[in-house]
């Protein structure tokens, strides 16, 4: 079958049809990752993977990650089932993110598979933040010129209070994880600079006061959120999407209304591999 590629918005995203993600040869998986590196996040449907199909595909792009916080499948501890219970409101990852940009080598991918969709609700946006930095205002680049930002998580009970289905990991350390990352950072495959700061993790600009910098990071959020950056995504089940965590930041929609009629299980098998640390 020929690939056929459809852009999901001028910004970033592709939907691929025409190539099997069981192939984990090495011409395949260049595909693949010429795919994601030209278009940040990429979207596969009806791809029959198993969870040791879906592990082997994750490793090609290296080593696999342990989240910090949320227990893994026991069988399988490197993929995180993500629950939202029929009758939870709360989608996990609902605000713009860079997934575990607080660790101090973020992650480089994730691979998500959707094993159980609703028929309305649960679209995921991303936005290019390559294309961030280059419509970002002179002005605000000039005072970012170089500096470094402070990334924060909330603790464990920000990924798990609101998800009665998920599991924390109780071996690891429950304490805010906090590092310090480069605002602009160099992509390591393709040389781009990116804009690395995202809301829900990035807390302060180091060598700044407090006043500059929630500013100049309120202006910075509200650019990356611009409509104009970014795509979404409707998912259906048996959906693989692979992103270029360094390269984008994304936004899980929960709009979900069990008073309304509209709660569901929305149930997503996810698997990130391991970063570097940004520069």
């Amino acid at each position: 079958m020929q690939m056929e590629i459809k852009l999901l918005s001028g910004a970033l995203g592709a939907e691929i049809k025409g190539i099997n993600l069981k192939d984990t040869s090495e011409k395949n998986f260049k595909k693949i990752n010429d795919l994601l590196l030209e278009h940040k996040v990429i979207f596969f449907r009806d791809q029959l993977i198993n969870a040791e199909e879906h592990i082997a595909l994750a490793e090609k792009f290296g080593p696999l990650e342990t989240h910090a916080y949320v227990r893994g499948l026991e069988k399988h501890p490197e993929i995180v089932r993500i629950i939202k219970a029929e009758d939870e409101q709360n989608q996990w990852g609902e605000n713009w993110h860079s997934d575990v940009s607080y660790n101090a080598k973020p992650t480089k991918a994730v691979i998500l598979k959707s094993i159980k969709i609703p028929p309305v609700g649960g679209d995921t946006c991303f936005s290019n933040m390559e294309l961030a930095w280059e419509t970002l205002d002179e002005d605000i680049k000039e005072k970012i010129k170089g500096k470094t930002a402070i990334h924060s998580s909330l603790g464990a009970e920000f990924f798990l209070d609101n998800y009665k289905k998920m599991q924390g990991n109780k071996k690891k350390n429950y304490d805010e994880y906090s590092n310090e990352h480069p605002i602009v950072r160099t992509h390591p495959e393709t040389g781009k600079q990116i804009l690395f700061v995202n809301w829900t993790y990035t807390k302060k600009i180091v060598g700044l006061d407090k006043k500059e910098s929630d500013e100049i990071l309120k202006k910075i959020f509200e650019h990356q959120a611009r409509l104009e950056l970014t795509c979404r995504f409707t998912w259906t089940e048996n959906t693989v999407c692979i992103w270029d965590n360094r390269s984008v930041i994304h936004f899980a929609i929960a709009d979900f209304y069990p008073g309304r009629g509209l709660g569901y299980e929305r149930v997503m098998d996810r698997i990130a591999i391991e970063g570097d640390q940004p520069n």
